[in-house]
């Protein structure tokens, strides 16, 4: 398993990923396509906060399932909680010291078609069907 530490841009939030990445997504929701990130899922326990929790803004939208954490100091955004798999976080691997983006494959991701509303959204989208 391979460790990755990362942080915003002015460094006040910095974390840990303990976690083999295998691809990276990009993913076409309205919020995604503004933010431009690139990024890899890791589950909740491969990811570790080491310092300015307290500094992170959350901006939550549509279901309030997935919640978008950016640097309130730089506005970096760092990760996010998905909404399709809530025990996973979707990490902007463009934060992480020293990552070759150039190594790992590339997929992209339906975002804009993904409506964890709808209760005929695909199945291979385990998350949530309903809001809050």
């Amino acid at each position: 398993m391979a460790c990755y530490q990362g942080s915003c841009h002015c460094g006040a939030v910095t974390f840990r990923i303990d976690a083999a990445i295998d691809e990276l997504t990009t993913c076409d929701c309205s919020l995604c396509r503004r933010k431009n990130a690139l990024m890899t899922k890791v589950h909740e326990d491969e990811l570790t906060i080491l310092s300015g929790e307290d500094l992170l803004s959350a901006y939550v939208w549509n279901t309030g399932r997935a919640k978008h954490f950016f640097c309130s100091r730089c506005g970096v955004y760092t990760f996010h909680r998905k909404r399709a798999a809530p025990d996973h976080f979707g990490v902007n691997v463009f934060c992480l010291e020293n990552f070759d983006v150039g190594a790992f494959r590339l997929r992209a991701t339906d975002g804009a078609g993904m409506s964890v509303i709808d209760i005929a959204a695909r199945p291979e989208w385990p998350g949530p069907r309903t809001p809050r």
